[in-house]
């Protein structure tokens, strides 16, 4: 799950979505407004989901309270904290249960072969 897509080619999110679509990975996308990337439908709101391996942040810290208990809630594997988004409140949330967390650039986690 993309948390903080963007329909913004500029942005890293919508460059995350590209390239983990690139990489054969299925995606969730989340934003502050609807839009399409592709193929891949950016939703607006805290969606039901199951099954969701990793959430990559893209959004900052403040951003992201709302979202804390929601996260949670979908138990990923792990959450990468992109450059910006790090959040030691919500990293400290999330190992306490039990989810992986990961200071680290998706794009570059891809393209190294670290995802």
């Amino acid at each position: 799950m993309v948390l903080g897509a963007s329909e913004n080619p500029d942005r890293y999110s919508n460059m995350a979505i590209l390239k983990l679509k690139n990489y054969g990975h299925e995606v969730m996308a989340l934003g502050n407004k609807e839009g399409q990337v592709k193929d891949v439908t950016i939703q607006k709101g805290m969606v039901p989901a199951e099954d969701i391996a990793t959430v990559t942040l893209y959004l900052n810290p403040m951003n992201q309270k709302p979202y804390y208990d929601y996260i949670l809630s979908l138990k990923p594997e792990r959450i990468i904290f992109n450059p910006g988004t790090e959040n030691y409140e919500l990293e400290r949330m999330a190992e306490k249960a039990g989810i992986k967390t990961i200071e680290a650039c998706t794009l570059v986690m891809l393209g190294t072969g670290q995802y």
